[in-house]
């Protein structure tokens, strides 16, 4: 379909999305909406950015404005996100999309305080939008019944089961009423997914926009053969060409993330950090800071790499390559939102060429090359040895950069804490 207007939908919710400056639907709301309209389950593949929190949210509400008033405690529509900020993003969408209707969003996360959350469940929700850990502890307390609920959306399902959330959703999924429509929303199908979506889906629909692995067209992809001890300098160098302009720059770890940031900070930029250290109050103002404009880089774990929309990041700096060669998909996808164009910037030392390989596999491309040329074992280079010293470790085809450049061993990846 290539406009709102033959979906069905409502003229308050056509009037909400022209508010919203939705103009004609995406394609993955073009082939998911229709289906959930007519009460189909569907599993929807596509790329963060691709609108998918629209794919689901308008024929959610448009199916939800009929019904009555939910009663004290129930919920009426259950809304399922792996990490907090998406989650947030998620329920303000919802929000103004039921702007100017009786029904009422709700939000629940862990990071925030659960009494406040028990005292707004105990009026009845019609639209619920949870993490999955936080949603376990208010069940447990009885704080909410699921008897009730007849939708249910799982977004970013594969990062749910990345972070472990497989027996949380087992456990919620017992306790979900039949029948019920379900709407499964996925950047990757790995093979856990499958039992994932038997669990909660009754013959779906598939719809499918682009391949997994691969990455908005508009997305000016490099990469930098540096030595670690060499990133924070050409961070630095390279942030300095562009500073009027956002940029997300990605760590490994929460600890090296922060590092980074304060570093920066040091280096005269206006930098805020997000990760799993930081309270929900503090990642909240680093968010806001940073899409109002105030703060010009955000440093951050792959919290932030899944369904974050903020439209201004002109350019994604892999700092530290991901572990998952997927994360790297969704973190580059921070940028070219909405068919803006963007820059992603990947940084790899000796220790991250299996990283960066597996990247090029699951992408199915070659990462065009900025400075440096490829690392390689020294055997495979067949140095000359050495007056004084023994040929050992990893070497480069080439001097990264153009200079001459000390080259060291970074931290194993047992070594490395998960963010």
């Amino acid at each position: 379909m290539k406009d709102f207007n033959s979906m069905g939908l409502s003229q308050h919710l056509k009037t909400q999305l022209g508010k919203l400056g939705f103009s004609e639907p995406t394609p993955i709301q073009a082939q998911a909406v229709p289906h959930a309209m007519d009460g189909r389950d569907v599993m929807g593949l596509a790329q963060t950015g691709t609108g998918k929190t629209m794919a689901f949210g308008l024929p959610l509400v448009a199916q939800m404005m009929s019904r009555g008033k939910p009663a004290p405690k129930t919920v009426r529509a259950l809304v399922l996100a792996p990490t907090r900020e998406l989650a947030k993003q998620i329920s303000e969408s919802l929000k103004a999309l039921v702007e100017g209707t009786p029904m009422k969003v709700g939000l629940v996360v862990g990071g925030a305080g659960i009494n406040a959350q028990i005292n707004r469940l105990a009026r009845g929700t019609d639209i619920l939008v949870a993490t999955p850990g936080r949603l376990i502890d208010l069940l447990d307390r009885r704080a909410l019944t699921l008897d009730e609920t007849r939708f249910l959306v799982l977004d970013e399902a594969d990062h749910m089961l990345d972070m472990g959330f497989i027996h949380s959703l087992r456990k919620i999924a017992a306790l979900l009423p039949q029948p019920r429509q379900t709407m499964l929303f996925s950047a990757t199908m790995p093979k856990l997914m499958e039992e994932l979506a038997q669990s909660y889906l009754s013959d779906p629909v598939k719809v499918q926009v682009s391949p997994p692995g691969k990455a908005a067209d508009k997305i000016d992809q490099v990469v930098h053969f540096i030595a670690k001890a060499e990133k924070l300098n050409l961070l630095i160098e390279l942030l300095d060409t562009h500073r009027d302009e956002r940029a997300l720059v990605f760590g490994r770890t929460k600890h090296g993330s922060e590092k980074i940031k304060r570093q920066l900070e040091n280096a005269g930029f206006a930098a805020e950090s997000i990760h799993g250290n930081k309270s929900q109050g503090q990642r909240d103002r680093a968010l806001a800071a940073f899409k109002a404009g105030d703060t010009r880089v955000l440093v951050a774990t792959d919290v932030a790499a899944r369904g974050l929309d903020i439209p201004e990041v002109r350019h994604v700096y892999n700092f530290d390559l991901p572990n998952v060669p997927d994360n790297y998909v969704h973190r580059i996808g921070r940028t070219a939102r909405a068919g803006a164009d963007g820059a992603a910037i990947a940084f790899c030392a000796p220790d991250e060429m299996g990283e960066l390989k597996a990247i090029q596999k699951v992408m199915g491309i070659t990462i065009p090359v900025a400075s440096g040329r490829a690392w390689e074992p020294m055997e495979a280079a067949k140095p000359k040895a050495r007056r004084g010293g023994k040929p050992g470790g990893v070497a480069a085809k080439g001097k990264p950069g153009g200079g001459r450049r000390r080259r060291r061993r970074g931290p194993g990846k047992a070594a490395q804490k998960a963010a």
